[in-house]
């Protein structure tokens, strides 16, 4: 039987009633699931994923994580944020600190956090990077450690802002490995890389102007090129000659 983690009621949000970024956001999310969250710039990604992180509050609607309803500034442990701009997500003297801050503040005692942190290190295989200070990090090492950080406190929904934006080839590929891999409940992404999002994801939900314009099966939607053009988007190359 299949198991409702994240649920969207006829969430709206904006400035004011006239000038709203989000429109009747209907969404439920299965344990199991990695959703692709796409669409054009500005259509209300970034935003959908601060309410669901309670870090902003709907003008209307209500949002259920694990049946408890999502109140702003309140943490929520079960959900864990890996930022598009990693400079948001990283600021303490050296990596271990960044990684082991999450789980200080979950109230855990020291030999817990320490052994938490160690963990998430080398479950990505970057143990060797923990003296380091984050700002002398390359992209893809302080993409891999603001995962870390989430993998400490042991979030059950992960969820990804562009995670491959300047990312090489190589910590792109360690990053698609990790998250078809991961032990995480439920993954939603917002990305422009139609092809990680068509390796990663199971379901896709294009949003466009605040609004659901689509929601299902990742392969189908991302070979539909009628529907993927009119909200901005360009269908995957490797779709293009293989349908």
């Amino acid at each position: 039987m299949n198991q409702t983690i994240l649920n969207t009621c006829n969430v709206e949000y904006g400035y004011n009633n006239h000038n709203l970024i989000l429109k009747n956001i209907n969404i439920s999310i299965q344990k199991g699931e990695i959703i692709g969250i796409i669409g054009p710039n500005g259509a209300g990604k970034t935003t959908l994923f601060k309410l669901l992180a309670g870090i902003e509050k709907p003008n209307q609607g209500k949002i259920y994580i694990y049946d408890r309803e999502v109140k702003k500034g309140k943490f929520n442990p079960n959900v864990g944020i890996v930022f598009q701009e990693t400079r948001d997500q990283l600021f303490c003297p050296t990596v271990f600190d960044d990684v082991a801050f999450g789980p200080k503040h979950m109230g855990l005692e020291k030999d817990l956090v320490e052994s938490r942190t160690e963990e998430a290190l080398n479950r990505l295989n970057i143990g060797y990077l923990t003296d380091h200070a984050p700002h002398h990090l390359s992209g893809g090492e302080r993409r891999l450690v603001s995962i870390a950080g989430i993998l400490a406190m042991k979030s059950k929904i992960i969820i990804y802002d562009e995670p491959t934006s300047n990312l090489d080839m190589r910590y792109r590929r360690i990053l698609i490995d990790f998250i078809k891999q991961s032990e995480a409940e439920g993954s939603i992404i917002a990305s422009h890389d139609l092809e990680f999002v068509l390796e990663v994801c199971d379901r896709v939900i294009i949003l466009d102007k605040g609004q659901i314009m689509a929601d299902g099966n990742a392969r189908e939607i991302l070979s539909n090129e009628e529907l993927l053009y009119k909200h901005g988007l360009e269908k995957p190359y490797s779709l293009i000659n293989n349908n």
